[in-house]
């Protein structure tokens, strides 16, 4: 009796373990067994997978799979996302919201001339990523795949399909800048809902745009401007081995208002920096201004390339038909020195040209807020007095410096 129940033990431990054993090999990994779901991806990923599936908790079940049926041609990029996404995506999205991403964004490298050019570091980091910052994760590339190829299907190259895209997607999505958006960090289908968005929401959606077509994108901007007059948020393309600038309002590549103010940032500096999203650890975080407390969102300090840009078309434009502006605000009411500090903003017929804060009595004399502007050409500046008014100021150039003062 007592061998016999030795025996029915033993069977029945057998039959656990071998019903644990069938168990676990469904699973993506376990840490004890090792098991290859991704065998097929290059062996620099499969430490960074490791520690992915672990922490992805019981969603390693759904990452896992997604590795198992990506086909063969995919799984590298399946393998690049898993490795580097967000704690807060290994823990919820699904197989199939990966697959699919994936998937569309190859048809698209296929299907259009430009992205078979694209260097396999910049197509996995600038147009395979789901999201940008850290808005709420729409399943958007496949709707936009769709919405967006009428327009760039007939570029020549990659710099008619920026601009095809660029100057079509407003009208195609209809979201307009405003301020009485729901958040500032929107996703694209929370900004369509709503038709506006923030800066920064307009970014995300044209970057999606763009990516979504097989232009590499990403979001550049800075927490506060050199002036501190605030942020800002805006997007660069890639194209031939190169960034380069644009917005949702576009101006053309390496052309917008903000050029003078993004090329006096300081790369020193945290608050006053230039940022490039990057979906890729990068060792820094795009700072959030509506969240600091998020760090996950990569970037790239590229202050740099904007001094340089600014400083070269500030050189150009002194050759030619330009001049500089100086402007100041006196408060005739205020004892002492009577400079205040207030964001300008200036504007010709075709809309906003430049924009910056003067300079207040903390500040040497002979520092003025310049503007490099067209000789005889006709301006508006739009002020803001410190209570939150806004005044106006019509003035037209001439053929030598001047000086504004504003009151």
């Amino acid at each position: 009796m007592y061998q016999f129940n030795i025996n029915i033990t033993s069977t029945l431990i057998l039959r656990i373990w071998l019903s644990v054993c069938l168990a676990v090999s469904t699973l993506p990994i376990s840490a004890s067994c090792k098991l290859p779901v991704y065998k097929n991806a290059p062996p620099q990923y499969h430490k960074l997978l490791d520690e992915a599936l672990r922490r992805a908790g019981s969603n390693a079940v759904e990452l896992g799979q997604a590795l198992r049926q990506a086909p063969q041609e995919q799984v590298e990029a399946v393998a690049f996302l898993i490795s580097y996404m967000p704690q807060r995506d290994l823990e919820t999205l699904t197989a199939s919201f990966i697959l699919d991403n994936v998937a569309c964004a190859y048809e698209a490298k296929e299907r259009f001339p430009w992205g078979k050019s694209i260097p396999k570091d910049v197509f996995f980091n600038d147009v395979l990523p789901y999201c940008v910052m850290n808005e709420t994760r729409d399943n958007w590339r496949r709707d936009f795949y769709e919405r967006f190829t009428k327009y760039v299907a007939g570029a020549r190259d990659i710099f008619e399909a920026i601009e095809a895209l660029n100057k079509n997607i407003r009208d195609e999505v209809q979201v307009d800048y405003n301020t009485k958006r729901e958040k500032p960090d929107q996703s694209p289908y929370e900004s369509m809902r709503q038709n506006m968005a923030s800066c920064s929401g307009l970014a995300v959606l044209l970057t999606d745009a763009f990516r979504a077509v097989c232009i590499p994108s990403r979001i550049a901007g800075t927490p506060n401007w050199y002036d501190k007059r605030g942020n800002h948020s805006w997007n660069e393309v890639w194209a031939d081995g190169k960034w380069y600038f644009t917005e949702y309002y576009p101006s053309g590549l390496d052309k917008s208002w903000f050029l003078s103010s993004a090329g006096r940032a300081d790369e020193h500096s945290a608050e006053h920096a230039i940022y490039a999203t990057s979906f890729r650890p990068t060792g820094i975080h795009f700072p959030l201004v509506w969240d600091s407390t998020i760090t996950y969102v990569a970037a790239e300090n590229v202050t740099k390339r904007y001094v340089e840009l600014y400083r070269k078309e500030s050189a150009d434009k002194l050759k030619g038909d330009y001049i500089n502006v100086k402007v100041t605000y006196i408060d005739p009411t205020r004892d002492g020195d009577k400079r205040v500090a207030v964001n300008v903003d200036v504007f010709d017929s075709n809309g906003q040209v430049d924009g910056g804060r003067t300079a207040d009595g903390n500040r040497d004399l002979n520092d003025f807020l310049t503007f490099t502007l067209k000789k005889h050409h006709e301006y508006l500046l739009k002020y803001f007095l410190p209570d939150g008014t806004e005044r106006q100021y019509r003035f037209a150039t001439a053929d030598k410096e001047i000086l504004v003062e504003l009151k």
